[in-house]
């Protein structure tokens, strides 16, 4: 009789059971927190139900994200940072796990699985590095070996390098998950996530996969938080108070809006690495709008991710009977979701809550739904994605 290593077995075990529970982590370009999902499977692919038994977003202190802001979305970075941060993020995330699954009550040993999504320090697709003889490229910190010894539960990390690998741009991943949790036959469907990108799937209403379209539009929340904090002091704009205090000067939305990404067919990603406070100050300086109120910049950066929506939505996604539902920090967004109900007026727009789905905890589900895909998943073929189980495994012994 062969015999296996014990942890190929226990992974083969964790693999048949019916019912499985696994962790999702999702920890974003915002740096807000960690958002840490605790959900039970059944199935796989299209015949995948899901339970979500516990949430919390853990905040990250502000010496944390001090340090991550050091190498996140920079051309040139202190690689021993980035070295330590690897380690140090691994380990980091493993306690925070930790401390989750002690407030509920959970005993380690009764996970089967951590998916993790790791911290995102640079996305470099193709189109946006520009350099020759070199492929699509993307880089999340946060290595799974120290998440799986930490915690000593089996760990999946590192999703988007399958992505690339196979021909894709290694984002947005929410397709699969969307295909899976938020079709529905009859309406045809907008999960629209507003993270620090905004970043929508179509699922069209007669299950043409042919149809469905999974892209990033462009900016979310990046560019307001990254003002709220440089002039501010200030995380994010709490219930729009900054936007709403100022006024959209719209010589400077116009040159926002003026560039080439929001031409280029879809799908198609991006990041901070555009869209940053660079991008900001490159198109005031063309529109000599440098000393407008700090106030009204907000104001014209939060128009400017709201219009960027409304146009995409009204230029790309030709549909009726479309419902419209959201997830991400922005849909917390007054302003945003303010204007986007009154610019898709005909369509209803409501919070992934609809769905069964706490729009909060969305992306870290996902990224569940993506291990427990690893563990027992065929390959999915949805439109032009790449058919492709993404995933690197990480055993805790």
């Amino acid at each position: 009789m062969l015999a296996f290593n014990q942890n190929l077995q226990k992974l083969f075990t964790i693999a048949q059971k019916t019912t499985k529970t696994g962790i999702g982590l999702m920890s974003g370009t915002s740096l807000d927190g960690l958002d840490i999902a605790l959900c039970s499977f059944t199935g796989s692919g299209l015949q995948t139900r899901f339970k979500l038994l516990q949430f919390i977003t853990i905040p990250y202190p502000q010496n944390f994200k001090d340090e991550v802001q050091q190498v996140f979305a920079r051309k040139t970075a202190d690689l021993e940072k980035v070295t330590l941060l690897n380690a140090f993020i691994g380990n980091y995330q493993g306690e925070l796990v930790l401390q989750a699954l002690a407030g509920w009550g959970v005993a380690p040993d009764t996970v089967d699985f951590i998916a993790s999504h790791g911290q995102t320090i640079y996305h470099a697709p193709k189109r946006l590095h520009q350099q020759v003889g070199y492929p699509n490229a993307t880089l999340q910190i946060g290595d799974g070996d120290h998440l799986a010894v930490k915690t000593g539960i089996l760990t999946i990390s590192d999703f988007r390098q399958k992505h690339i690998a196979a021909g894709g741009e290694g984002a947005p991943l929410a397709l699969y998950g969307d295909v899976l949790l938020g079709s529905k036959a009859g309406e045809n469907r907008i999960l629209l996530n507003i993270g620090g990108i905004a970043n929508l799937t179509y699922l069209p209403a007669d299950g043409d996969v042919t149809k469905i379209l999974c892209t990033d539009i462009g900016p979310g929340n990046t560019l307001i938080d990254a003002a709220c904090r440089k002039y501010f002091g200030r995380a994010y704009d709490e219930d729009s108070a900054i936007a709403y205090s100022g006024k959209v000067n719209e010589d400077l939305l116009n040159a926002l809006l003026n560039h080439a990404f929001f031409e280029e067919e879809s799908p198609k990603t991006t990041g901070p690495e555009l869209f940053g406070l660079t991008y900001v100050e490159q198109a005031q300086f063309r529109t000599g709008t440098e000393h407008i109120r700090n106030e009204d910049l907000v104001s014209t950066l939060s128009m400017f991710t709201a219009v960027v929506i409304e146009s995409f939505i009204k230029t790309t996604i030709a549909a009726d009977n479309l419902h419209i539902f959201v997830s991400g920090g922005g849909a917390r967004n007054p302003f945003i979701m303010t204007y986007l109900k009154q610019a898709l007026v005909d369509t209803p727009i409501t919070d992934t809550g609809g769905l069964g789905i706490d729009p909060d905890a969305k992306e870290a589900i996902l990224f569940a739904l993506l291990g427990n895909e690893a563990l027992c998943g065929e390959p999915l073929t949805i439109g032009h994605n790449p058919a492709v189980l993404m995933g690197k495994f990480s055993f805790g012994g």
